[in-house]
């Protein structure tokens, strides 16, 4: 005899449910589904409310700080040391010449502070009003 036939089979206890008992049942099965139904009705109207703020407070954020660290930034320099101009003998401007070293400095230092300060915020509390919810 192969040794697939010679297994234990699984033993399924033997319930048995009387009439009461399957009332309660379906009465608690049908609970738990309105649960799980609501609950996911409210997730999905909220989902893009949330993605909507969290999009703008970034946004937000962003701009604040990068704004707040390019003037930080540029308090350091002046605009002598970014350009060169220079003059003829009339004095009459020839050229101006931009010295692109100090331009580089001042372009990663901004984006380093930027990146640093984004980090530093750390998590930013959303919150979701009620009003949002309604149509008008």
């Amino acid at each position: 005899m192969p040794k697939i036939y010679s297994r234990n089979k699984i033993k399924i206890p033997n319930v048995i449910v009387n009439i009461k008992n399957k009332r309660k049942l379906f009465m608690i099965t049908l609970f738990i589904i309105a649960i799980i139904v609501s609950g996911k009705m409210v997730l999905n109207a909220v989902n893009p409310i949330f993605d909507t703020l969290c999009e703008n407070q970034a946004k937000s954020l962003a701009t604040i700080v990068s704004n707040e660290q390019a003037t930080n930034v540029m308090r350091e320099h002046t605009y002598d040391e970014l350009f060169t101009i220079e003059k003829d003998t009339n004095g009459n401007i020839t050229m101006i010449k931009s010295n692109v070293i100090p331009i580089n400095e001042i372009i990663s230092d901004v984006a380093i502070k930027i990146q640093e300060e984004i980090n530093n915020k750390g998590r930013e509390d959303i919150e979701i009003a009620l009003r949002k919810f309604y149509w008008y």
